[in-house]
């Protein structure tokens, strides 16, 4: 089986992780082997000690690609909800792909700041309106938004089984499902 990294990045509480755990399931069901790289999982576990600085929001980003890439390379479809704000650092990641001769697909899950402020999955819109944290992708910290992703999800105007559906038919028209 062919594997493959689908990065989905967008603002925090976009819709990238569940639109994520949707098409592992789908895919699972199908056979495939799969696995999701979810970001927090990794700030925790492979990425613990990184801050929120350029830097290290980059180095993060090149932990969770090479992993990726490895799995990817393996025949595992690697899916990748994770914010990744910087286009040099998601770039990056493309180009180890392409020279390693591994699929690689760029998600942009864009959903309004207003709609993730609203959803506020883990706080962190609250949080920062109250000052209590800063750096926050999208609000006081730059989110660079694809230019020319594979796919753009606009989550808010579909439910979460049609967004993991629009991924699902990308995959087939690309041989990677």
């Amino acid at each position: 089986m062919t594997g493959a990294t689908v990065w989905l990045t967008g603002l925090p509480s976009a819709g990238k992780t569940t639109i994520a755990h949707a098409l592992a399931e789908r895919l699972r069901g199908e056979g495939r082997r799969v696995e999701v790289l979810d970001g927090d999982e990794i700030r925790e576990f492979l990425s613990a000690g990184l801050g929120f600085t350029r830097a290290d929001r980059h180095t993060n980003v090149q932990r969770i690609g090479f992993v990726a890439e490895l799995l990817a390379s393996n025949g595992v479809t690697a899916l990748v909800p994770v914010i990744a704000p910087y286009a040099d650092s998601r770039e990056s990641v493309r180009v180890r792909h392409q020279a390693e001769g591994t699929a690689y697909l760029e998600v942009h899950v864009a959903t309004p700041v207003e709609v993730c402020s609203e959803r506020d999955v883990k706080g962190l819109y609250a949080k920062q309106a109250a000052g209590e944290i800063s750096g926050l992708t999208g609000v006081d910290d730059p989110y660079e938004a694809p230019e020319s992703p594979d796919l753009r999800i606009e989550s808010h105007t579909q439910t979460v089984q049609e967004s993991a559906a629009a991924l699902h038919g990308l995959l087939v028209e690309r041989g990677l499902a």
